[in-house]
């Protein structure tokens, strides 16, 4: 009896290991490879088209995205176009301001949300390829006036998290 549930487990821990090393053929384990491309340097922000009646997301956008690209991708932001490796547009297509939850008695609104969209290009200037070919990033931003806040701090907030899907969009492919 002993010796078949040695075996059994001899069996098991060698079944194991062989299956173990078969799957780690086919993956390269950890890199510290750059999540970005390594053929830019530079990108050219312009500033986002605003397709909307709200105004200054535009703003919001731009700055969030500069702050963004700088301090989490090793690329440079640079404003002469001739000096860019890449250019980096888009518009806004939409602001939206829906209510999340609405008082009893008044009707009226306790906390609402910002939703925002916009359609974003990369485009490498020295070999003409679309890097992102305007793909639509939405995102949306929860807000309360009984907390202080406005449409203006759900904006900004929206705009930090386009910014942030649009440079996670810049990564590569996995």
């Amino acid at each position: 009896m002993k010796r078949t549930h040695y075996a059994v487990v001899l069996f098991g821990s060698i079944a194991t290991g062989y299956i173990g090393l078969c799957g780690c053929a086919e993956m390269s384990g950890y890199s510290n490879e750059s999540l970005f491309p390594e053929n830019v340097s530079s990108v050219r922000l312009e500033m986002f088209d605003n397709q909307t009646f709200r105004r200054d997301i535009e703003y919001q956008l731009s700055d969030a995205l500069s702050k963004r690209i700088e301090a989490e991708t090793p690329y440079k932001i640079v404003s002469d176009r001739d000096r860019a490796d890449t250019v980096i547009s888009g518009r806004i297509t939409s602001i939206r301001e829906l209510v999340l939850t609405a008082e009893r008695e008044t009707g009226g609104s306790l906390e609402k949300e910002v939703e925002a969209k916009a359609l974003v290009s990369w485009k490498n200037l020295k070999t003409g390829e679309l890097l992102i070919d305007n793909r639509l990033v939405a995102v949306s931003a929860s807000y309360s006036e009984f907390m202080m806040q406005d449409f203006g701090y759900a904006s900004a907030y929206a705009a930090n998290k386009l910014a942030q899907k649009i440079v996670e969009l810049m990564e590569k492919k996995w």
